[in-house]
């Protein structure tokens, strides 16, 4: 006689998604606390308090805060190198939307702004230990902007030693962007990162994006400065 099936658990699947969504709330808490104090300034203590949790039920989701840091920096990061990865092993599609490519990226990033904005502050506050870590994941996003470039027809214009310097360019176009966005809102009280202001930013880079890669460069227009006001205005 064939014995009976052992009973199906009906927790499993929810204690899962449970699990999941804290470690979710885990990185957003690390990627703020990163972004404004960096990787020496932020605790453990400090993201399990802003997620409600203590610092031992943290390390059921991750080991160490190196290994929160490293996985920060994937979430925000991979989906971009990913983008960036189709378009250059599509070498057959010589026509490739640029703009698609531009707003997908723009989107991406949007969902984790404050990344850039920690990329900067270890960037500026020199944080050696971690360079090997920044490098293996913002160093293949740089080589595939590059291959982007290099491999777009459009860009036979630029010579091959400016190629590396647009793609930093681009990165500190799109980079910057977010970086400035909290002084931007103290100072103008404009807040950047509202669903209107990414489309409007996705679609001016991806304008200037179209310039950059354009045959030739477009002739330049003739500028109108009103009288009694000076060249540079606050942002």
């Amino acid at each position: 006689m064939p014995s009976a099936p052992e009973p199906i658990s009906i927790s499993a699947a929810p204690r899962r998604r449970k699990g999941e969504r804290t470690a979710e709330r885990i990185l957003d808490a690390a990627e703020a606390l990163f972004a404004e104090h960096g990787y020496a300034g932020t605790a453990l203590r400090d993201v399990a308090t802003e997620v409600g949790l203590r610092t031992p039920s943290l390390y059921n989701h991750f080991s160490s805060k190196e290994s929160l840091y490293a996985a920060v920096l994937e979430r925000g990061i991979r989906p971009v190198f990913e983008v960036l990865s189709q378009v250059v092993e599509a070498p057959e599609k010589a026509d490739r939307d640029v703009r698609q490519v531009v707003e997908r990226a723009m989107e991406l990033v949007a969902r984790h702004p404050n990344v850039p904005r920690l990329i900067q502050h270890e960037t500026l506050s020199g944080g050696r230990r971690l360079t090997p870590m920044l490098r293996a994941w913002i160093q293949p996003v740089f080589e595939r902007a590059q291959e982007m470039v290099e491999t777009s027809s459009p860009a036979t214009r630029w010579g091959r030693d400016q190629v590396p310097l647009l793609a930093l360019a681009m990165y500190h176009v799109f980079a910057g962007y977010f970086t400035i966005a909290p002084l931007y809102r103290d100072m103008n009280g404009q807040d950047l990162l509202t669903e209107e202001a990414l489309k409007k930013q996705a679609r001016f880079f991806a304008d200037l994006v179209a310039l950059l890669f354009a045959d030739e460069a477009p002739p330049p227009k003739p500028s109108r400065q009103p009288r009694g006001e000076g060249a540079l205005r606050t942002l």
